[in-house]
């Protein structure tokens, strides 16, 4: 499906979400930095717990509100409650404020309304998309969020050490502008049938909505299918989001200096936190250049042998970065772990829309999504256990996390395709 065939409300997103996603990534790789050299190492681990733990909250929030009030509203809403929640951030970051205290309660405030708008977002791209296409459709969202993260952090290492609050300033006001960009031109797709459903118990009191709610996600806790596919999502995570949190503190602290090429007696070299932003840029140029090839590719495979390889390629990739200790050493630790992280892109979110019936699409990604905020509520705790035990360790823990996953999809796929054959042999003729 290419994209000038694609729904109006797609587009503008692409457009939209790409653009923010470039100045989000020029702040977001050294936040784990910022937050670390103002609390401590311990301290910050547990405070980004913190926040991602009110996330979670959110995200269960989020899928709901999109069910029962629409696609368009709840993401205007987030993207207005990130421009707030930036806004403070910025001016706590200020020389004239300087609270980190205040800066984190920001961030605390941005990633809540982030985690309200992404449920919305995904149902959108199901509501319109036939199913069919929608691996490749996400696949291209993916790629066009990838490729600012080739762009940020460059832009990061050259404007966000010395100017960090106009970074954050400047995404707020983006934010801003987005919301009410999308309160003019987004079009609302959430089904007439679902709609209707919902306006039907719109006059019922608060507890019985409420209520109402929990059972919802009763419902989805009660999918085996759908759980493991979460439990083993969490458990995946807890290797990629090391790309924002772990991997800075590890160059910083272990590669003091690091030689790109040498010419005679001329060297082109790098501290620990340049080579981070330019280890991230390379994942990012690899996803912007990859994406949609390797989907192709993924779809002459059956998503078993998708999501069980790429679990332990990650695995793979965890154990050759804390061996590395040179610049085209971790260009290639970087390949093989952007290699685990394109094989399922497409094809995971594309998995949860034909597990989502149509009325609860919103609450199935917001669940869906638990393996990415419950994922971030525990992987800060890679930093203070560095400490503890040791990267080496750290980073084969992590790795033994990815095969646990591999496991866990393993099971998932055996009971999935096991109750589609009690399906399909319930519908022959006897």
């Amino acid at each position: 499906m290419k994209i000038r065939d694609w729904d109006t409300n797609l587009k503008i997103r692409l457009g939209g979400e790409t653009a923010f996603n470039v100045i989000f990534w020029t702040f977001f790789p050294f936040l784990s930095i910022y937050f670390a050299e103002a609390f401590g190492k311990g301290w910050a681990g547990l405070l980004l717990i913190l926040s991602q733990a009110l996330s979670v909250v959110a995200n269960l929030l989020g899928g709901y509100c999109a069910d029962r009030f629409g696609r368009k509203r709840m993401m205007v809403i987030a993207a207005s409650a990130q421009a707030a929640g930036y806004g403070l951030f910025a001016l706590a970051a200020s020389p004239a404020v300087g609270l980190p205290a205040l800066s984190f309660i920001g961030f605390c405030a941005a990633s809540f309304a982030g985690s309200l708008y992404w449920p919305a977002s995904q149902a959108m791209v199901a509501d319109v998309v036939p199913e069919e296409h929608r691996s490749s459709v996400f696949a291209i969202f993916y790629t066009a969020a990838n490729m600012a993260v080739v762009v940020g952090p460059l832009l990061g290492s050259l404007l966000y050490k010395d100017n960090p609050y106009m970074v954050l300033f400047g995404a707020a006001v983006f934010c801003a502008l987005l919301a009410l960009f999308m309160s003019r031109r987004l079009a609302e797709t959430l089904p007439a049938s679902v709609a209707e459903r919902r306006r039907s118990s719109a006059g019922e009191p608060w507890y019985r909505v409420v209520g109402a709610q929990l059972r919802d996600y009763r419902v989805i806790a009660t999918d085996r299918v759908f759980l493991l596919f979460v439990l083993a999502g969490v458990l995946l995570s807890q290797t990629f989001m090391q790309l924002d949190l772990l991997f800075p503190v590890f160059l910083q602290e272990t590669v003091p200096l690091s030689t790109i090429f040498s010419f005679g007696d001329w060297n082109l070299d790098v501290t620990g936190k340049q080579l981070f932003g330019l280890i991230v840029s390379e994942n990012g140029l690899f996803v912007a250049l990859f994406t949609v090839a390797i989907t192709k590719w993924m779809l002459a495979f059956r998503d078993r042998y998708v999501f069980i390889g790429g679990a332990l390629i990650y695995a793979v990739g965890m154990v050759l970065f804390c061996q590395m200790s040179t610049f085209w050493g971790f260009t290639l630790a970087i390949a093989v772990f952007t290699l685990a992280e394109l094989m399922s892109a497409g094809p995971q979110q594309a998995f949860v829309s034909r597990l989502a019936p149509e009325q609860m699409r919103g609450q199935y990604f917001a669940a869906a999504s638990l393996r990415y905020t419950l994922g971030r509520t525990l992987a800060p705790l890679s930093i203070p256990l560095s400490a503890w035990i040791g990267y080496v360790w750290t980073f084969s823990l992590l790795a033994g996390l990815a095969v646990a996953a591999a496991v866990l999809y393993n099971a998932m796929f055996n009971r999935f395709e096991g109750a589609s054959g009690e399906r399909a042999s319930s519908v022959l003729p006897g």
